[in-house]
């Protein structure tokens, strides 16, 4: 994709002419010599921005790729999450009876569930509360205004 970005070597005149290069032999005038300048400089920045929109496309196409990966690898993990807990409720089934085995494997995974909110809400908290460097700025500025005050 990169590599189709590609800088056109004719450049054309404002009157729809090809630009002349002056020949080895004679020096191009100072006004030439600008509009060349200007000419290749703007030729230049449309070759970065065309370059750029180049990567950034490619960049999303593997992002959005990787992205939908993830999301079937979760995916999967979910169902094999679910045939690990049956594994065990039938592993413990054949020591207990199986509704007991159930009853006891659900209750473990309630048990974690609530552990896992409890801390995922402390953290929560703790996160949307200032931080107390925002405090001490606001402390640091009244000793200041209290100082120039005396």
């Amino acid at each position: 994709m990169i590599e189709d970005v590609k800088i056109d070597s004719q450049r054309e005149a404002p009157g729809g002419a090809t630009a002349v290069t002056p020949e080895p032999g004679k020096p191009a005038s100072l006004g030439k010599l600008v509009e060349q300048i200007s000419e290749q400089a703007s030729r230049l920045v449309r070759a970065e921005i065309a370059l750029a929109k180049a990567e950034l496309t490619e960049r999303a196409k593997k992002s959005g790729i990787g992205v939908g990966l993830l999301v079937l690898a979760l995916l999967i993990l979910a169902y094999a999450a679910g045939v690990l807990l049956l594994a065990a409720v039938y592993g413990l089934g054949t020591v207990w009876p199986l509704w007991l085995a159930a009853l006891t494997i659900g209750g473990f995974m309630l048990l974690v569930t609530i552990i896992l909110a409890l801390v995922g809400v402390q953290l929560l908290q703790k996160g949307t509360t200032k931080p107390e460097s925002v405090e001490r700025v606001k402390d640091d500025i009244a000793s200041i205004k209290e100082a120039m005050n005396r």
